[in-house]
């Protein structure tokens, strides 16, 4: 009996198909699934309910309660239904002006984010987001987080050197207060780095010869020289800086030390710098791309003419100046409407986010007075700049010269930067559909009660059809 059990389990074996190769499954075909299921439940819901209604017509009588709103509405006078159409337009406009300023204070609607976060749970929707710790969809989200949490990194603005009296001459002056919360905590964080040394808890007499200590304390000295016109002192005190500290580069010394060339003028002594930090192995700024930009404008912007460009053509180192332009813009976009004076400036923030509003306000801020001292140099950056849209791909999933712009700079700078100033995003949002909506149903509304005000009788006849329709198809399901 073992032996025949054992052949017939044999047969049955080779009998059934073995799985044919490169027949398994596709990976993450449970995500496509559930997303699959997710997406047709309101379909199925909707088809459900319609069989529903059409099963309960008898014994909810559809027929004879339509006829009696239907004889409730031929019954009403025209200045109801100017009533009622006015209020509806006024409650959606009143919604639509909410939702409006929601959208520019906070970058969404006030509807959907309501929508996401309550009614997408009680409809199931939370589900076709969850996937495996494994599954390359994970993975994907993981890196993603990764690379935003880098990109949104907030440094220290190398050119500040703002007093509180000079904050609270502002707040004077203009009753608002420049600083956020968040910013000035950042800074105390930094005081706070700064000023406790490795060694005070053995030797008390060693405070201040801290590396980071000596560095900060003559790296301000260097800015307030700057700051009182002694130019020369300041590049000497920045250079022996940088000599006697090079691994400090992420301190950005650089910077302030090419701002200070500029004031002197000493454009091959800038070059050398640039030289040196626009780097592909270093890490970019709004000072280096601009710079780099000017410098090479500066060559060709006091005969430049579009209109003699535009008939000629673009000469080599004019070709140079607007790719110069065009690299510059791509890393910041924000900066170029400060330099030409499209938005007003404002005190830029103690922190500053690359890439963001933040850093462009702090650019323009300090270097606006280099662009303004080259002749032809902002005509040429007007000209120009808005062509290096053209060149970045729509929507922004790699960039040209750089990485992609980053998605999380506005909600970054709407922490570094005052709430009375208008923060620059980019790319322009697209404005949601409930703004849409509310906006067509104020106008529609206010439509139909001026036209209901101005011809009853027509409209009277209009709503009179419609309702017959409405009931002609009740009556037909």
């Amino acid at each position: 009996m073992a032996d025949g059990d054992g052949l017939s389990e044999a047969a049955t074996a080779a009998a059934s198909p073995a799985p044919a190769p490169g027949l398994s499954p596709p990976p993450g075909w449970r995500e496509r699934l559930r997303a699959g299921l997710a997406g047709t439940g309101a379909s199925l819901w909707f088809v459900a309910g319609l069989g529903l209604l059409y099963a309960l017509r008898v014994p909810l009588r559809l027929c004879e309660n339509l006829a009696a709103v239907t004889l409730f509405l031929n019954s009403l006078t025209p200045k109801f239904y100017v009533a009622l159409t006015g209020t509806s337009s006024l409650i959606s406009g009143l919604i639509f002006i909410f939702e409006w300023w929601y959208f520019h204070k906070h970058g969404t609607s006030f509807i959907e984010q309501v929508s996401v976060s309550h009614l997408r749970p009680l409809m199931g929707g939370t589900e076709s987001s969850i996937s495996e710790p494994g599954s390359p969809s994970s993975n994907r989200e993981s890196e993603t987080s990764r690379q935003n949490l880098s990109e949104c990194k907030v440094w220290r603005n190398p050119l500040n050197l703002f007093r509180g009296a000079e904050y609270r001459r502002y707040t004077w002056v203009t009753g608002k207060e420049p600083l956020t919360y968040y910013d000035m905590n950042l800074s105390a964080q930094d005081h706070q780095t700064f000023f406790t040394c490795d060694t005070d808890f053995l030797r008390p007499s060693d405070t201040g010869r801290d590396t980071n200590v000596l560095v900060y304390i003559k790296r301000r000295l260097a800015m307030c020289a700057r700051k009182l016109g002694r130019i020369r002192e300041a590049v000497k005190i920045m250079r022996d800086l940088m000599k006697e500290f090079p691994p400090l580069t992420m301190l950005n010394i650089h910077e302030n030390l090419l701002e200070s060339l500029l004031e002197l003028q000493a454009y091959a002594d800038v070059q050398a710098v640039l030289a040196k930090y626009d780097d592909i192995s270093l890490p970019k700024s709004a000072a280096i791309c601009y710079t780099a930009a000017l410098l090479k404008t500066r060559t060709v912007s006091d005969k430049f003419s579009p209109e003699t460009a535009s008939r000629r053509g673009l000469n080599t180192a004019e070709i140079n100046a607007v790719e110069a332009i065009h690299r510059a813009v791509e890393f910041n976009p924000h900066v170029p409407k400060y330099l030409l004076e499209m938005k007003s400036l404002i005190l830029p923030p103690e922190h500053i986010l690359k890439r963001g509003d933040s850093e462009a306000i702090a650019y323009a801020f300090f270097h606006l007075q280099h662009w303004k001292r080259i002749e032809g140099a902002l005509n040429l950056l007007q000209c120009t700049w808005e062509g290096t849209f053209r060149m970045i791909p729509y929507p922004l999933e790699k960039g040209h010269l750089f990485y992609p712009y980053p998605s999380c700079t506005e909600t970054a700078d709407r922490e570094l930067l005052p709430t009375f100033h208008h923060v620059s995003v980019y790319p322009k949002k697209e404005l949601p559909f409930f703004i849409h909506f509310t906006a067509g149903l104020c106008s529609s509304t206010a439509m139909i009660a001026l036209l209901t005000h101005q011809f009853p009788e027509i409209m009277g006849v209009f709503a009179k059809a419609v309702s017959m329709i409405s009931r002609t198809c009740v009556e037909y399901l």
